[in-house]
């Protein structure tokens, strides 16, 4: 099972400026505990926005340049070669940015996102979700609070 995870706006917003642009500590949470003991295949500027390996997760970073190096982390420069990295892992994660998540989307077996209910300027998107060809499985949603500024959902799609 490929897994596709990532936290969009109502409009499909990912970030501005390879940077997040909401802070959700709830959706953080979420995003530790699923991922936790993975493989996360993530581009290279979302790996540069991260700054480091994310903790017990085995990082694989895809780049076109073929000289980049990443202490403690695995550098390919295409998606096939990053899942065949991952084929030991039964639910390697893809993490991004909105180029891998586009190239990801005909190939992955599961979207897990999480759904802020707000529009928000950005310089990068999340692909338009074809409907007729994923179906919604799980939704749970969440009302803002003192912690997590915009009411949220976290919803689960499967082809």
């Amino acid at each position: 099972m490929i897994t596709i995870i990532a936290a969009i706006a109502k409009n499909n917003a990912l970030g501005m400026n390879n940077k997040l642009i909401w802070h959700l500590p709830e959706d953080l949470k979420r995003f530790k505990r699923v991922t936790n003991g993975h493989h996360v295949i993530m581009g290279r500027k979302t790996f540069e926005s991260l700054a480091k390996p994310l903790p017990n997760r085995t990082t694989i970073i895809i780049t076109r340049n073929k000289n980049y190096k990443a202490n403690n982390c695995l550098v390919v420069n295409s998606l096939g070669e990053a899942l065949e990295k991952a084929r030991q892992d039964k639910n390697p994660y893809i993490l991004g940015g909105a180029e891998i998540y586009k190239l990801a989307m005909p190939i992955a077996d599961k979207l897990d996102l999480t759904i802020v209910h707000h529009e928000f300027e950005a310089d990068a998107f999340f692909p338009v979700i074809d409907t007729t060809i994923w179906k919604e499985r799980s939704r749970e949603n969440f009302k803002a609070d003192e912690a997590n500024k915009y009411d949220y959902s976290f919803v689960t799609y499967e082809k």
